[in-house]
């Protein structure tokens, strides 16, 4: 099988893939991205955007991930719908990079796979999701109409997901293992004022359990201990989330819960292998510093390539058009 040779390949098509992809593009790098099986990451999956700057009015997320695309695509981005199974470092450059259907080569590679959401680990959960265990309320909410559901957990996500979901379901029941929320002000006001979503504090899921579909949750108050039965047609699922490094091997270097490490250029521990967004960036974790970070990245790559354009032989773009 034949090799394909790029000058960089971009793994991932969330804000900092594509912010990636549009600066490489102009630069006339030709980047290829590697997309996933979706593109856009997490936020093709957000209902509303209110807190990226040039959009005073607010869009759906999967709107602002069109956009994205369209103008990284306008500069000669390349998009392949495909997943990374696995790639080589340790030779390179050229870097070799995997996927389920052909291997690359790269001079350079920008690593933007973002991160997943955790699960809570209990009985049942595995067994329910798509029958009422969800981590997405956008893409599942519609499906909840006339019905009780809870939201597992107490951060931005649990809130701005709990809110989108009132407008389907009669009831939101919050369950946070606190006894205070880690949401921003702005979350917490418009969800304490919904009507439709309650709290209960201090309290983690043991258990998920029903018949054909999702009926109850077994719960615990971590404080005393008492145990409870909340009835429920679905269960929502936020307690943060853990980096997509799996495909990685551990050949680049990473903190103690996984996430890349890269120094102030978007540099990983393999000169000429770049990372940005949040599979290096468990802090900040937004639409706006994520494209920050995927323009160091692009920018570093670009410069990295041009000292080293004498030993690498890059690929001519064709102008975009």
């Amino acid at each position: 099988m034949a090799v394909q040779r790029e000058n960089v390949i971009i793994i991932g098509s969330g804000p900092a893939g594509l912010t990636a992809a549009l600066y490489t593009a102009r630069a006339n790098l030709n980047p290829l991205v590697i997309a996933g099986d979706q593109i856009g990451g997490q936020v093709s999956i957000t209902s509303e955007v209110e807190n990226y700057p040039g959009f005073p009015e607010g869009l759906l997320g999967p709107d602002l991930v069109q956009k994205f695309q369209t103008q990284a695509e306008r500069f000669g981005t390349r998009i392949e719908y495909d997943l990374v199974t696995e790639v080589d470092f340790s030779s390179g450059p050229p870097f070799t990079v995997k996927t389920a259907s052909k291997t690359y080569e790269a001079w350079s590679v920008i690593i933007t796979a973002g991160a997943s959401p955790r699960r809570l680990g209990v009985p049942g959960e595995e067994e329910y999701i798509g029958r009422g265990v969800s981590y997405c309320g956008t893409c599942d909410g519609f499906f909840f109409r006339g019905k009780k559901v809870v939201v597992v957990g107490g951060g931005d996500s649990a809130l701005e997901e709990g809110i989108f979901l009132t407008k389907f379901v009669t009831e939101a029941q919050v369950l946070h293992r606190r006894d205070e929320l880690r949401a921003s002000a702005i979350l917490q006001k418009r969800a304490r004022n919904n009507p439709k979503i309650s709290f209960t504090w201090d309290t983690v899921v043991e258990e998920i359990g029903g018949g054909d579909t999702v009926q109850y949750v077994k719960v615990r108050n971590v404080k005393t201990g008492a145990q409870d039965t909340v009835k429920t047609d679905g269960v929502f699922i936020f307690i943060g989330h853990y980096p997509n490094t799996g495909f990685l091997g551990g050949q680049l270097r990473m903190d103690d819960h996984g996430y890349l490490i890269t120094d102030d250029h978007m540099m990983t521990s393999v000169p000429g292998v770049f990372a940005a967004g949040e599979i290096q960036d468990p802090v900040w974790r937004q639409v706006a510093t994520s494209v920050g970070q995927g323009t160091m990245a692009a920018m570093a790559c670009t410069r990295w390539l041009e000292a080293h354009e004498e030993e690498f032989d890059l690929t001519e773009a064709a102008p975009a058009g």
